[in-house]
């Protein structure tokens, strides 16, 4: 009984002096004093609007497979980026881990401790890699090839070493009946992910073609920069929507701003209905049934014919600004590079998802059945043919394969109603 009296005791005290009901004067007001959220458009990205589409095969099914039935969808706000991640903005991602790795292994001023003695890279510590007059020269040995893998006695950075950690909660997991009362530490997935690209791809993907110019400079020469980044696996591109949501996290908490939306692939209904441009029953983005306007050019990057790959001003892969953008702003939604989903392939997936942001994600580890381990990778790319790249093809990759004709993209959650709706 008096443990009773303690608890109603402290449920009064409570009541009557909490923090969120100062001067609500017996009123329900909510919990006063929190800043209103305002969206912004993140940088590089552009503002898909939600609405409803027919999703699927627009035209005949050439290879009758009949993987993509029609159905009508309905999709959230979203943002996208208006190109594929080039070479230069996954370099970012690549100088990031490298640096952090730098950092932990010298230690000292190099990193910081927050509060709950996470440590941090001390942003105001650069990171000398000179091997002149550095005291700190001894400490990177490790991070470059040594030995007999050194070329011409050159300091080349041991792109094994450049692994990734990080941390996601398996949400779909947790919300199953059967798991309700499991610890949290049940759904807490970590990841480790080495990142540098797969230079080999160009070599590996094409048989007695001569690629090797391409292994040596695609992802390294400033030439190639605003290119497309290819040889990333799809456990890579995760790792790098994983990397990019918590590097703005940090950067809105150090401000005190309110955090965005979690950077992820797009799902294979996003890709469509943004490639779609908000036209409605067209082969390709760009409208049309043709692959070339009125004036007889090419309207992608892709593979006009037998043995052709350079009339429609290509050879590889090329600029991700290139060619017309469709209507919502967004480049290359088919060809140059084939693009990674979120999605697991599944030949019926359409037949038994939603049709309100559907989505079919499992997440497979490398001893998982080769059929599990298939990912959606849409758009087609430079090396297809042109049926590859109207809005409703599909087709799939392993999630650990990398290849010189698959890139991808990010998305970005809108919160709050839609931009410019009245109500």
């Amino acid at each position: 009984m008096k443990y009773l009296w303690l608890l109603c005791t402290s449920a009064l005290l409570f009541s009557l002096s909490g923090c969120g009901s100062s001067g609500a004067k017996g009123e329900l007001v909510g919990v006063q004093g929190r800043k209103p959220y305002k969206q912004d458009v993140p940088y590089g990205m552009v503002y898909i609007p939600a609405g409803t589409f027919i999703m699927g095969q627009a035209d005949q099914d050439v290879t009758a497979s009949r993987v993509a039935q029609n159905r009508q969808q309905t999709i959230s706000p979203f943002y996208m980026d208006e190109t594929e991640i080039t070479n230069n903005e996954y370099r970012q991602f690549v100088l990031w881990v490298r640096d952090s790795i730098a950092a932990k292994t010298m230690g000292g001023n190099f990193v910081v401790k927050g509060e709950d003695g996470t440590e941090y890279i001390n942003p105001k510590q650069k990171v000398n890699y000179s091997a002149k007059n550095n005291p700190n020269a001894d400490q990177l040995k490790g991070m470059y090839y040594q030995g007999d893998d050194k070329i011409t006695g050159r300091n080349d950075w041991d792109v094994t070493k450049l692994v990734y950690q990080y941390t996601w909660f398996d949400l779909r997991a947790a919300a199953l009946k059967q798991n309700r009362t499991k610890p949290r530490s049940s759904f807490i997935k970590r990841e480790k992910v080495t990142i540098y690209p797969d230079t080999l791809v160009w070599l590996a993907d094409f048989s007695y073609a001569q690629n090797e110019p391409m292994v040596q400079q695609y992802f390294s020469h400033p030439a190639f920069d605003d290119y497309p980044v290819v040889g990333v696996t799809w456990k890579q591109a995760n790792a790098f929507c994983a990397w990019r949501t918590e590097f703005n996290n940090n950067y809105r908490d150090k401000n005190k701003k309110p955090r965005r939306g979690e950077v992820s692939l797009p799902t294979e209904a996003q890709f469509e209905y943004a490639a779609r441009g908000g036209r409605i029953g067209t082969d390709f983005p760009w409208g049309g049934p043709y692959i070339r306007n009125s004036k007889g050019c090419l309207l992608a990057n892709f593979k006009p014919g037998r043995g052709n790959y350079a009339d429609d001003g290509g050879f590889y892969t090329v600029h991700a600004k290139s060619y017309f953008p469709n209507d919502y702003g967004l480049y290359n939604m088919a060809g140059n590079v084939s693009e990674w989903t979120s999605e697991t392939y599944d030949e019926s997936s359409y037949t038994f998802t939603h049709d309100m942001n559907p989505t079919y994600r499992t997440q497979e580890d490398d001893m998982s059945s080769l059929a599990q381990r298939r990912k959606v990778v849409r758009g087609g790319s430079w090396k297809d043919i042109g049926f590859f790249l109207q809005n409703g093809s599909r087709s799939y990759e392993y999630q650990d394969s990398a290849k010189s004709y698959i890139g991808f993209r990010c998305v970005a959650q809108h919160m709050g109603k839609q931009l410019g709706a009245k109500n």
